[in-house]
């Protein structure tokens, strides 16, 4: 099932277009421009786009994604903007990271697989320092309905691997919360998210 899962990840980054483009997302980039420099964690980060706006404004950038296909591109994108990424083509339960290692974190359309969300989520906080800030933006389950309407918007096509406020709050009940809301939103990202969808949007404090 994971050689499935690496396999897609790498067809899809293999290709000489950036699937969701070089620009940051848009939440991201309003978010993090709000915190204090720091180090941060970008888990699934794909081909690099968030990473390497972050390591534009200053910070110090480490990152992870199962496909080296996706490692390659963000690599290449750093190298194209002049910055440097700490970036390792590994799994969570592989990447070596240490306990409260990040003053922030950015999970953006990080979509686990639904049977390990709630876990992963846990050892991801592990690296979070207390007082750290994570921004979050994801599917909902209600983006289901928006992708009958228009394949273009993206996303997983299972419930169980989008998200609810609900479990946000269960996977994160150790933060403050500074905003946690479930909203349409137009996409414009690249070649796979495209229209209007649905999301959660999520940026927390750790206690």
């Amino acid at each position: 099932m994971e050689d499935i899962w690496i396999k897609k990840w790498n067809e899809r980054y293999g290709k000489e277009a950036y699937a969701y483009g070089e620009a940051p997302n848009l939440f991201f980039e309003e978010k993090i421009k709000e915190l204090a420099i720091g180090t941060i964690l970008l888990p699934a980060e794909g081909e690099g786009r968030n990473a390497v706006f972050a390591a534009k404004i200053g910070w110090t950038v480490f990152a992870f994604d199962q496909s080296e296909e996706g490692k390659n591109k963000a690599i290449k994108l750093a190298e194209k903007n002049k910055v440097s990424l700490d970036y390792q083509a590994n799994d969570l339960l592989s990447a070596k990271y240490q306990d409260e290692q990040f003053d922030a974190m950015a999970l953006i359309y990080a979509h686990f697989p639904a049977k390990v969300k709630s876990q992963y989520h846990k050892i991801l906080d592990g690296f979070l320092k207390k007082g750290g800030t994570i921004i979050f933006e994801a599917f909902s389950k209600k983006n289901l309905q928006y992708r009958v309407q228009n394949e273009k918007i993206g996303g997983p096509k299972d419930m169980d691997s989008l998200f609810s406020i609900e479990e946000i709050k269960a996977d994160f009940s150790n933060y403050t919360i500074i905003l946690l809301e479930e909203k349409e939103v137009e996409l414009g990202e690249g070649l796979y998210h495209n229209g209007k969808g649905s999301v959660i949007r999520f940026v927390g404090k750790k206690n």
